[in-house]
C-alpha cells in the first residue's frame, strides 16, 4: 500500500499537483475540522465509486490513518492503482502543519 506523509501532501498541494483528496471521516467529523478534502463517509465509499478518480492520484484520509489504510487496500483490491493512504491522517496535518486546526 502506498503512503504519503502529510508534509509530502502539503508539498504537492503547494506545488498545484493534479490530486483528489478524499475524507472517508464521518459527517460530524468533518463539520468539526477538515483539511479541504471531498467527504466520503467510510460506510458509502463503495457504493460512490463513481465519485474517485482513476486518471490521478487519490488521497484517502481519516482521524489518524487507520480507517484510510483499510479503505486504501479495499480500493485497490478493486482495481485502483493510484490510491494513496495519508499516514496519521488529520491529527498529523493539525501537529505538523497546522496547529490551529482543532483535533478530538
Amino acid at each position: 500500500m502506498k503512503e504519503i506523509s502529510v508534509t509530502e501532501l502539503k508539498a504537492r498541494k503547494d506545488a498545484g499537483d493534479d490530486l483528489q483528496l478524499i475524507d472517508i471521516r464521518e459527517t460530524n467529523e468533518f463539520e468539526y475540522c477538515n483539511i479541504g478534502g471531498e467527504l466520503i463517509p467510510m460506510g458509502e465509499v463503495m457504493s460512490n465509486l463513481s465519485r474517485i478518480s482513476k486518471d490521478k492520484d487519490v488521497v484517502i484520509h481519516c482521524k489518524a490513518g487507520g480507517r484510510s489504510a483499510a479503505i486504501t487496500q479495499a480500493l485497490m483490491a478493486r482495481g485502483y492503482e493510484n490510491v494513496i493512504n495519508l499516514k496519521g491522517g488529520v491529527l498529523a496535518w493539525a501537529a505538523e502543519i497546522d496547529p490551529s486546526l482543532p483535533t478530538y
